[in-house]
């Protein structure tokens, strides 16, 4: 019966154990994943310490960044540049800038909005609502210096139906509709996605509609009702169509 350490012979056997630790980790490192059970699970610890260690040095490295004092604002030039030790930002506080040519939540300026109709037909999802009253003269102009003839009696826009694909603000002529950079405008109620641009009350959206009416009266009424005389002989011709007289039969032989 031999000890542990001791050969048969009562030598210390420590070189032998030595070698047989080297081999037994030879065979961890050379072992691939799905080669064997214990070969798996070398793998997910190496890969388990691996991402452990970059998230605590991670960690480590932001716990200076987390006071008041050191803390860089998100607004300033250097922000991106100090990549080390970043963590994530504390929303709504803190916020990644918006790029320019985001799309995000419409709004139409009212005072440079001609009431042309065009973003409501290009519009995929009909989520633009425009209720247009016609104007016998001008009574504006935009900020670009375009005539202004029409009034809006309405114009809604459901950011709820939005695809926010930015067809509307492409062919607005006066760039009155714009995609603005407000890109958080959740809420538990639908209803708050439904904005109203339109500035008329009711009594001046009926006062502009009885305008109109009248107008159309009174043009309808000085127009010359006299149709034009037809010039005399000027007959309509008559269509007589062409008779197929059938050929008669070949009767030589």
């Amino acid at each position: 019966m031999s000890d542990v350490g001791l050969s048969d012979d009562g030598f210390n056997n420590s070189s032998g154990i030595k070698h047989q630790t080297s081999d037994i980790y030879l065979i961890f490192v050379s072992m691939k994943p799905g080669d064997s059970y214990w070969g798996n699970i070398f793998e997910a610890f190496t890969s388990l310490n691996k991402g452990l260690a970059l998230t605590f040095s991670h960690l480590l490295k932001s716990a200076s960044k987390r006071n008041e004092k050191s803390r860089i604002n998100i607004r300033d030039v250097e922000y991106f540049q100090s990549q080390r030790g970043l963590s994530t930002i504390q929303y709504p506080h803190e916020q990644l800038p918006v790029p320019s040519v985001g799309r995000y939540q419409l709004h139409n300026e009212m005072d440079d909005c001609i009431v042309c109709d065009k973003c409501v037909k290009v519009c995929p999802v009909n989520c633009i609502t425009i209720d247009p009253i016609r104007s016998p003269e001008e009574f504006g102009k935009t900020s670009d210096g375009t005539s202004k003839r029409i009034y809006a009696a309405k114009f809604d826009i459901d950011m709820g139906k939005c695809c926010f694909c930015g067809l509307c603000t492409t062919v607005c002529p006066t760039e009155s509709l714009t995609m603005t950079p407000i890109f958080d405008f959740s809420s538990y109620s639908m209803d708050k996605h439904y904005f109203k641009f339109g500035t008329m009350t009711n009594p001046e959206i009926i006062e502009k509609k009885e305008a109109w009416t009248k107008f159309q009266e009174v043009k309808q009424a000085t127009a010359p009702s006299s149709p034009i005389a037809e010039k005399p002989g000027s007959a309509k011709p008559v269509f007589k169509p062409k008779m197929i007289v059938p050929k008669p039969p070949d009767t030589h032989e």
